[in-house]
């Protein structure tokens, strides 16, 4: 028993090293600065803090991972950046990131408390604040479009430089597009291998319904035929399937 959970402790700690901020290999590295580089671009006006969605059309395409690291880039310029875990159904950076799982933003959404109590500190990344989902309520999406959850936001986004939102699947569930008018753009995450062009135009789709800013993609474990890079970052994915959202036939 207890050379079984020793192995699982030491796994889990393996996996936070290998996934997570400095610890990322060198083609990591440099997609995550230059998507850092490009979000900083999209708004240099100055003023209150900037909030940017991180999403996916399906489950198991990264998005969480890509969330934890973009705030960890932005972090690193010097920013003042909050982390918040938005998927309130199926949370996952607690257990990645070796964090409290509760009490996180569900527990102070239906309650009167200060998120300052609430936000976490990675060992890994200490320069970035982190609100973890909390406990997982049986009505995530009214609270995400919720009154609270606005003056929340308004709240953070005179704290903070960036706020980076971990967001639900979009095709899964409708989370993502119920709190989208409080986003000031959205990143969506594609793996290879897991992402459906279908459902990947779907998702689009949907976020252009609710009048979403996309950023651009991140392109997870891209393979050129030769090497696999860990990740890319590209804007010119959004015209492409744009156009293919278009075509005859496709829904």
């Amino acid at each position: 028993m207890f050379f079984k959970k020793a192995n699982k402790e030491k796994s889990e700690k393996w996996n936070l090293r290998s996934m997570f901020g400095p610890n990322l290999n060198f083609a990591a590295t440099e997609a995550y600065k230059l998507l850092r580089t490009n979000i900083m671009f999209s708004f240099s006006d100055e003023g209150l803090g900037h909030v940017v969605g991180i999403t996916s059309s399906v489950q198991s395409e990264g998005k969480s991972s890509t969330a934890s690291n973009t705030a960890y880039a932005l972090a690193e310029s010097g920013g003042k950046v909050l982390l918040l875990e938005c998927d309130l159904r199926r949370p996952s950076i607690a257990s990645k990131l070796g964090l409290a799982r509760m009490p996180g933003l569900s527990n102070l959404l239906i309650s009167k408390g200060d998120y300052r109590d609430m936000v976490q500190h990675c060992a890994v990344a200490p320069g970035v604040d982190i609100l973890v989902s909390g406990d997982i309520p049986p009505n995530p999406s009214e609270l995400l479009s919720s009154n609270r959850m606005e003056k929340l936001v308004n709240q953070l986004r005179k704290d903070y430089d960036y706020i980076v939102v971990d967001l639900p699947p979009v095709t899964v569930v409708s989370d993502a597009l119920a709190i989208s008018k409080l986003l000031d753009g959205v990143v969506m995450v594609v793996r290879a291998g897991v992402s459906d062009r279908h459902m990947l135009a779907e998702a689009m789709r949907q976020l252009s319904m609710v009048d979403v800013r996309i950023l651009g993609f991140v392109y997870r474990e891209v393979d050129d035929g030769k090497k696999k890079y860990g990740y890319k970052y590209n804007k010119k994915y959004y015209r492409y399937y744009q156009e293919y959202a278009k075509k005859p036939g496709k829904k």
